[in-house]
């Protein structure tokens, strides 16, 4: 049976009303915590490589959505930031080869995003953008070391998984930019920016 112009019509109305409707009643108000792993990429500058070293961390999450593009978040991320510095000698001159300086360091960031969601069942898919500082701390005992502050400018996408009326998985995706680090007087800064990627997997619980 062919179903005429009209017949399509209604239907496709009813079906773009329903999932509005399901889109408009989906406020929550959740509490998350997440494993990730980070990946950087190097920077150059002022003569200088930076390469920060790949790592695994924790992101802390606190959320409250009251529609589909209402919602915030305050977070707090923690990883390994360990940097290496060493002379870039495809831009220096009189390159000496100089030995590399390696810091081993931690990085602490606290933030705030803006989000829009859209909740279909029990998926909501997301977008997400924020501002933040990021603290990265030499480890002690190292020479010649200090800690540095950066403003740091995110954006990610993702998508929770309810598995009841209370919680659920969470997966998401975070690119963070800002300037390189300066961990260690025996090299100066790249003075370059810098991203880091962010790879996130975790558990939420809705209040």
């Amino acid at each position: 049976m062919r179903i005429g112009h009209w017949s399509k019509t209604f239907i496709l109305a009813c079906f773009f009303s329903g999932l509005a409707a399901s889109a408009q009643t989906g406020a929550q108000t959740d509490a998350a915590a997440s494993l990730m792993g980070v990946f950087s990429g190097a920077s150059r500058g002022n003569g200088v490589v930076q390469s920060p070293s790949d790592a695994a961390g924790l992101l802390l999450e606190l959320r409250h959505i009251s529609s589909p593009l209402s919602g915030y978040e305050l977070s707090y991320a923690y990883n390994r930031a360990n940097q290496t510095y060493k002379q870039d000698c495809a831009t220096v001159s009189n390159c000496t080869s100089s030995s590399p300086a390696a810091v081993s360091a931690n990085a602490h960031q606290i933030s705030g995003a803006w989000l829009a969601s859209v909740h279909i069942v029990n998926i909501r898919p997301f977008v997400l953008a924020g501002l933040g500082l990021q603290f990265n701390n030499p480890a002690a005992g190292q020479s010649k070391t200090a800690g540095a502050s950066k403003p740091v400018v995110f954006y990610g996408l993702g998508g929770d998984w309810g598995l009841g009326r209370r919680a659920g998985l969470r997966f998401q995706y975070r690119k963070n930019v800002y300037k390189a680090p300066g961990l260690t007087s025996l090299y100066s800064s790249t003075g370059s920016f810098t991203s880091t990627t962010e790879i996130a997997a975790g558990y939420y619980f809705r209040f």
